[in-house]
């Protein structure tokens, strides 16, 4: 006999699940999921207009937060950008994207980017401006951070360009190598020392 299914249910196992987590964690997992399921993605800042009110006042509960009116979310391009510190053109490329679709002020959201936008990024970043922003996208593409958009030319993050942005810049595999250089270099400095005695 097949289980009937049970939306309370559904609902109890999704938010034991996510306990654990912040609600900036909440919100990007709740995304892919969607995305996983084939549903279409809902824009974060437009959540507060589609979600009923709580009757009574008093803090808000965890599913009517709008993510985007946090301090976090409160950044400019360039201070998003430095903060993550891209490493090459590539993953600057998947930075921006994610800007301008979940970290950008509501006026200035973009779901897609194109070579126009990346360009103006690289001025309002204060780094130099791409040759060939449109190839720049499209090894974006192909390396899998960015999906094409609605038209040609059109690029938007996916979930693989989004776990770049949001869980692994800046990269930690660089600090730890800064951190163990100096190490060498004193194991260095003491072996050359040695030397001389």
């Amino acid at each position: 006999m097949s289980k009937t299914t049970d939306d309370l249910e559904a609902v109890r196992t999704v938010a034991e699940a996510l306990g654990g987590f912040s609600p900036e964690d909440q919100e990007r997992i709740i995304r892919w999921a969607r995305e996983k399921l084939g549903l279409a993605p809902v824009p974060r800042y437009l959540s507060d207009a589609r979600a009923p009110q709580p009757s009574s006042p008093g803090p808000r509960p965890a599913e009517f937060t709008d993510p985007t009116q946090t301090p976090v979310s409160a950044k400019d391009l360039k201070t998003f950008v430095n903060g993550k510190s891209p490493k090459n053109d590539v993953q600057f490329a998947a930075t921006v994207a994610y800007f301008y679709r979940y970290e950008a002020s509501p006026e200035k959201r973009l779901n897609e980017i194109d070579s126009r936008v990346l360009q103006d990024a690289c001025r309002l970043a204060g780094r130099e401006r791409l040759k060939y922003p449109l190839i720049t996208l499209n090894n974006a593409k192909r390396l899998g951070l960015l999906d094409s958009g609605s038209k040609r030319g059109q690029f938007a993050i996916n979930t693989v360009g989004e776990n770049l942005v949001a869980m692994t810049l800046p990269g930690r595999s660089d600090r730890s190598a800064e951190s163990k250089n100096p190490k060498k270099s004193k194991r260095k400095a003491e072996k050359a020392t040695k030397k001389k005695k």
